[in-house]
């Protein structure tokens, strides 16, 4: 019997999907699976609700689509599908249904299975390094979308960024990632080195609450010697990040996994901070910490010295002085005395 209504295979529903799958946008399909009357949906009807909340389809009437509409919304902020029962029969002992009232007087009942679909996270890799290339391909594996090398970072609405430059401009590039709204970045690095490198983005100004969104080491130490098997552990700190961020329910162990995690983003260690006394000064260029004293090159500009530890820092530096004294200029002072003492109070 042919039914006015859409079905599960309707043409006009998968093309809408596809459109907004296309665009990048999550929705989420709704399908009766049960139907007792008076009702005037069916078995097998099937609706599409987009993010902003439009239906496409029918799985009732006005008396379940508000329902059927926010309960859609929630999965698609959730990540998670879910079974949802509108009756004003007596609730069963079923755990894992949501139940509504029915509003309608009819006294009709539904069941409904709503599954989310959420586009792949997208991910930006910083580096044109051995285990940057790989990391791109294995989060290809996993049907990540991961963005163009040649596409500026400003211009990608990344999920995640992973720092893989290994010593080539790491600092500019953790503080380009830092400038995103990504949700996590991952940096490549040495503990010595990641806490030398978050002294610097102290330096010019992030927050803690932006700096505890970097995880470093990426990912789980499994010993990892060549680059493939770095990018391994980085991708595997990728999946654990988005994980988490879907909301997944954790066990014991892995709330404990957690909170090892979160543990990587704080401040340097004692080493680490230790190696900046009030002496100290950070190359506004490369962002490394220098001993004035034994600098390369210093030039004073308004009664202020700045100290650069190669050719290659101060070839810049002239090239581009304001750049790098808009940069010099976003700490209180130069020679990063209130930087100790703010890491002092934050170790403390």
């Amino acid at each position: 019997m042919n039914h006015p209504c859409t079905s599960p295979a309707s043409t006009a529903l998968l093309k809408q999907a596809l459109l907004l799958a296309e665009a990048n946008h999550a929705f989420a399909w709704a399908t009766v699976i049960r139907a007792a009357p008076p009702s005037s949906a069916y078995v097998g009807a099937q609706a599409l609700v987009a993010h902003d909340g439009t239906l496409h389809g029918w799985v009732g009437g006005g008396c379940a689509r508000d329902i059927v509409v926010r309960s859609c919304q929630e999965a698609i902020r959730s990540k998670q599908s879910k079974l949802i029962r509108i009756s004003n029969e007596a609730a069963g002992s079923e755990s894992a249904t949501e139940h509504h009232a029915m509003p309608c007087a009819s006294n009709g009942s539904l069941e409904i299975f709503i599954q989310p679909v959420n586009p792949a996270p997208l991910l930006y890799v910083m580096g044109n390094t051995p285990a940057a290339a790989a990391a791109r391909q294995f989060a290809q594996l996993l049907n990540w979308q991961v963005a163009s090398p040649e596409t500026p970072l400003q211009d990608c609405s990344a999920d995640y960024v992973l720092v893989a430059t290994q010593g080539d401009e790491d600092a500019s590039s953790l503080e380009q990632a830092l400038g995103t709204q990504a949700k996590k970045i991952l940096l490549v690095a040495s503990s010595r080195k990641a806490g030398s490198l978050l002294a610097s983005m102290r330096y010019l100004g992030f927050s803690e609450a932006r700096l505890a969104d970097i995880d470093s080491p990426a990912g789980p130490d499994i010993l990892a010697q060549t680059p493939a098997e770095v990018a391994l552990a980085a991708v595997a700190g990728l999946v654990h990040a988005h994980r988490q961020e879907t909301g997944r329910p954790q066990t014991l162990v892995a709330s404990q996994a957690e909170g090892q995690i979160n543990s990587k983003a704080e401040p340097p260690s004692a080493p680490a901070a230790a190696a900046l006394d009030s002496s100290s000064y950070i190359n506004p260029v490369c962002l490394r910490v220098i001993d004035p004293a034994t600098a390369l090159h210093t030039v004073r500009i308004d009664g202020i010295d700045h100290y650069f530890c190669c050719n290659g820092c101060k070839a810049k530096f002239d090239a581009e002085p304001a750049k790098y004294l808009a940069r010099a200029g976003k700490a209180d002072n130069t020679p990063v005395a209130k930087l100790i003492a703010a890491t002092s109070r934050v170790m403390s």
